[in-house]
């Protein structure tokens, strides 16, 4: 399994991953903006937000999950120079897995996910979707 190239099931289960994944990315980004606004004032424009979502510290742990979406893109790919194995594949799953663990002691991402766990409804309903997308 490790390096064979991906097959057409484990592609078609990083899709959804992805789907899922960028579905929670959003509520986060909804929700941190909530709260940013609540402690210093409206964003007044989406290219305004952007800036604040790319350089301001609040919102620096969602930047975690950025990145596994755009790593998931990559191994997706058709294009890449060096097409994604199984084993890759089996990677960003269990990364996916170990960055969505929500603790109160663990991570940045872990720590700020347990209070929007804490805080959401709708990231509580996403992070069960997502789940069961991994296989928990």
């Amino acid at each position: 399994m490790t390096n064979e190239r991906v097959s057409d099931s484990t592609r078609e289960s990083l899709k959804l991953l992805r789907q899922g994944l960028l579905r929670l990315h959003k509520t986060l980004l909804d929700l941190e903006r909530r709260d940013y606004e609540r402690a210093r004032g409206r964003i007044g424009n989406s290219y305004e937000f952007l800036q604040l979502v790319l350089k301001d510290p609040w919102f620096d742990w969602l930047h975690r999950l950025s990145e596994l979406i755009v790593q998931i893109d990559e191994t997706l790919d058709p294009h890449a120079e060096t097409p994604a194995t199984e084993a890759d594949a089996s990677a960003l799953i269990e990364r996916a897995k170990t960055l969505l663990a929500p603790a109160e002691t663990g991570t940045e991402f872990q720590k700020n996910y347990f209070l929007a766990l804490q805080q959401s409804p709708d990231v509580v309903l996403l992070h069960s979707e997502v789940m069961k997308l991994l296989g928990r």
